[in-house]
């Protein structure tokens, strides 16, 4: 394949320069449908196994300029899979196997909803288990799930929100570099790399991470049952240990995968139950700890705008 690209490549850019346009040369894999997967037990009810890894977003995945596939991004990965369950019957529970230290604040809030919904329409228990790291905007999904359990090894918190953007004004000068700003108002640029934030417009900003913030809050609150005060205290951005997330009420449990998974089973009122995960062709997941990866892509902050989010990133 690596040898066909070049000469598919070249063969291109000879019809593009001689005006041919009958050519239409498509080097990009298709993204092809999940396809499901025993991994585990036996028996015609099913458990799936669901991951949420990586940094959550609603952009695509991106292959290579002339080659690779451009996944679908994790939002829209996880909606067809919960799709897929909330279409076979005989799926009774499902197990979120999250690795992941969140992201932005609009993703985490649509992944959330999207498995508050997916309960509410279908009746199947959401059990959520936190392999690595759990934090932030992916602990805020987990807040849809009936129970929150984790490794004994696990990192989740950093309840908070947190913008990020750059001043390059330094570096502008260093170059001989001036921009110029022509705006409708004089708060239209706002957060521009292109000139340093003023006092106002950090106020602006703070007053909005404030309020994101008391959403996620209040959604612990709800969710946890905890007290509003007692929630303030905790979301101060920091991590947490399993132990010290299970004392403060934050998690329900701590354990390994296969516990969460027997958690799962006796909730939907099942003996025996296949493990089951959906997969693309080209996959590899022949057990339950099979493509639990993280794979941050940080691309989301080189695209231009402030960008608000739910994010542990020491």
């Amino acid at each position: 394949m690596k040898k066909v690209l070049p000469l598919l490549s070249a063969f291109a850019l000879l019809f593009a320069a001689t005006g041919c346009t009958l050519l239409r040369v498509s080097v990009s894999e298709e993204v092809q449908p999940f396809t499901e997967r025993v991994i585990a037990g036996k028996g015609r009810d099913k458990i799936l196994l669901l991951d949420i890894s990586g940094f959550i977003s609603s952009s695509r995945e991106s292959g290579s300029l002339l080659g690779g596939k451009k996944e679908p991004g994790l939002l829209a990965q996880v909606r067809e899979q919960l799709d897929r369950a909330r279409a076979d019957h005989a799926v009774k529970a499902v197990v979120l196997r999250i690795n992941s230290p969140g992201g932005g604040v609009t993703a985490s809030d649509v992944l959330y909803h999207e498995i508050k919904k997916f309960k509410q329409e279908t009746g199947i228990k959401v059990l959520a288990h936190i392999m690595d790291t759990g934090t932030s905007g992916a602990y805020y999904a987990a807040l849809a799930a009936d129970r929150i359990t984790a490794q004994p090894t696990s990192v989740t918190g950093s309840i908070g929100v947190i913008m990020y953007s750059f001043d390059a004004t330094g570096l502008l000068q260093k170059i001989g570099v001036r921009p110029t700003e022509i705006s409708s108002g004089n708060r239209k640029g706002m957060g521009s790399p292109f000139r340093p934030l003023a006092p106002e417009e950090r106020a602006i900003f703070q007053n909005l991470i404030d309020s994101l913030q008391g959403r996620f809050v209040n959604l612990v609150a709800e969710a946890r049952k905890l007290p509003l005060d007692t929630v303030r205290k905790l979301a101060d951005g920091r991590i947490y240990t399993s132990q010290e997330a299970l004392t403060s009420g934050l998690i329900d449990g701590i354990g390994y995968v296969d516990d969460t998974i027997e958690q799962a089973k006796k909730l939907a009122g099942l003996d025996h139950a296949s493990v089951v995960t959906y997969y693309r062709p080209g996959e590899y997941r022949s057990n339950v700890y099979s493509l639990n990866l993280v794979n941050i892509d940080m691309g989301a902050f080189m695209e231009p705008g402030t960008h608000f989010m739910y994010l542990w990133w020491p």
